[in-house]
């Protein structure tokens, strides 16, 4: 049986640690098709594998507030 992903590793995201926090966000989040869950885990994902200082910090900021986001949204 085939392991099930939680997200596509290989989808291009138009993330760019160069735009505003709000433009990288908006960005991803509409690539993820509205999907909070995933975009934290890709973010989660990008900023754990990549050697880039700055990338890390940006993707790891972002994905804790997607993770917030999300769990703000289920406890309602």
């Amino acid at each position: 049986m085939a392991k099930e992903r939680w997200f596509e590793p290989g989808n291009k995201t138009g993330w760019r640690k160069s735009d505003s926090t709000d433009k990288r966000r908006r960005t991803i989040l509409r690539s993820r098709h509205g999907d909070l869950l995933a975009t934290a885990r890709a973010l989660g994902s990008l900023a754990n594998v990549t050697k880039d200082k700055e990338t890390h910090q940006k993707a790891r900021v972002d994905s804790l507030y997607f993770y917030h986001l999300y769990a703000k949204k289920k406890r309602r």
